[in-house]
């Protein structure tokens, strides 16, 4: 399932990379980054079960963890490396001891398999498993920790749910087994959004805009300057853009303006098909899987692992109802000492790790949950 093969950067292929950003990104490359300093990582590439290479960035920080840290859909590791913030959440775990690797699973925009089409059921199924057995062989530690985000944290409890193997301990951020979408999220599951793109032939959307756009792009962005765009308009085409393929993701003011102006580098294509899953789940009120065969709450047994579910109050693209009842649920069924819920006073969704004051208000809350378990 894993070769665990180290590679240097000038071995990946040539498409938008986590980590150094792709040289044929004039987007990515016109700025000056500034070093990050958890220092150079190691990239490993592996393979799953099914033939997907995935990638894996590795800060080797200290003796805690391994901590794994998983991004939510249609973003790269860029999501938690991203150098706009005086301290992104890599480098604070690597500052307080932690062997870091930072997960570029299927859906990332960094990796080819980011436009093909797969299922939520692929990346419980194949991606999790394969992280988790290529941090153990190369780091030879028994058991991991995993910190994951959004459809990063959904897929992995579903990951745990069908028997994944190896993990401490976890904390789920924002997306749990009952996701309850906000009011526009709402909207598109209603009138089944992802149905539609697809039916006229759309496999997959994307938050990249061309340097020089056809007419096509440029209506495009046309039209969604009149889509709804909940509490915070923006006019820049990038988040009209990202609110039209997800949803209200950050609260604008708790970005810096050098975080707005490249957080389009952490972004990319997403496909249909897992979007269509999404839609099912928020439909069923709970995860099920694509077919509609197996219902990811029929057997919690393997959820009996210590689980943090965080959330952020302001949360508007999946509010903060879905992670108390998957709360509730799991300590009625697994038992109360297991888990545990944080609710962080005036964040919403992504800013939870890219906003300027993240490293102040949430890190040390991660943190503290993870330092339970090492």
């Amino acid at each position: 399932m894993s070769d665990g093969e180290t590679t240097t950067t000038d071995d990946l292929p040539p498409r938008r990379e986590a980590w150094p950003p792709d040289a044929g990104d004039t987007t990515a490359t016109a700025r000056v980054r500034r070093p990050l300093r958890c220092g150079e990582p190691a990239i490993h590439e592996f393979s799953t079960e099914d033939g997907v290479t995935l990638r894996l960035t590795r800060f080797e920080g200290g003796t805690k963890g391994p901590v794994i840290l998983s991004p939510g859909f249609g973003t790269s590791a860029l999501a938690y490396t991203i150098d706009t913030t005086d301290t992104n959440f890599p480098e604070y775990l690597h500052e307080h001891g932690y062997d870091v690797w930072v997960l570029d699973y299927r859906a990332s925009p960094a990796l080819p398999s980011g436009g093909t089409q797969f299922t939520l059921d692929d990346i419980a199924r194949y991606d999790y498993p394969a992280a988790v057995e290529t941090v153990r062989e190369i780091s030879g530690a028994d058991s991991v920790q995993i910190m994951a985000h959004c459809v990063g944290s959904l897929t992995m409890l579903m990951a745990l749910g069908l028997g994944l193997q190896g993990v401490r301990s976890a904390v789920a951020s924002q997306v749990t087994l009952h996701p309850r979408a906000g009011t526009l999220n709402e909207l598109r599951a209603g009138i089944y959004a992802g149905d539609l793109i697809q039916a006229l032939g759309i496999d997959t959307l994307t938050t990249e805009i061309d340097d020089d756009p056809s007419w096509l792009e440029t209506l495009y962005d046309k039209a969604l300057a009149l889509y709804p765009s909940g509490d915070e308009p923006c006019e820049r085409p990038f988040c009209r853009r990202v609110m039209f393929m997800y949803g209200e993701v950050y609260e604008h003011d708790h970005l810096n303006e050098a975080t707005h102006d490249h957080l389009e580098e952490a972004f990319g294509v997403a496909n249909m098909t897992t979007l269509r899953h999404i839609t099912k789940i928020l439909r069923a009120d709970h995860a099920i899987s694509m077919d509609g065969a197996h219902d990811y709450l029929d057997d919690v047994t393997g959820l009996r692992v210590p689980i943090a579910f965080l959330h952020g109050e302001n949360n508007r693209l999946f509010v903060p109802e879905g992670s108390a009842l998957t709360f509730r649920e799991l300590s009625e069924r697994n038992g109360p000492e297991y888990y545990s819920r944080h609710v962080v006073p005036g964040y919403a969704h992504m800013d939870l790790f890219i906003g300027q004051d993240a490293a102040r208000d949430v890190y040390p809350v991660i943190t503290a949950q993870l330092d339970t378990h090492n």
